[in-house]
């Protein structure tokens, strides 16, 4: 979807383009980097042997991919 998203946009005025490309650029980067965070978290909830904190973030991890 991304990618149609981009090639119609030589049609966008170049301000405009710039500013979408820059929010889907930020976009992606939080969502990878919050995706990290519960991968992070999920390590660490199998480490202490931490039924329900597993459980939660991966759910949580679900809404994230």
């Amino acid at each position: 979807m991304e990618n149609n998203m981009i090639n119609g946009m030589d049609r966008v005025n170049p301000n405009l383009r710039d500013e979408i490309l820059a929010e889907l650029f930020l976009n992606q980067m939080m969502k990878n980097f919050k995706r990290s965070k519960i991968l992070e978290e999920i390590d660490h909830s199998l480490k202490n042997k931490d039924k329900e904190a597993f459980l939660r973030l991966t759910e949580e991890l679900k809404s994230v991919s």
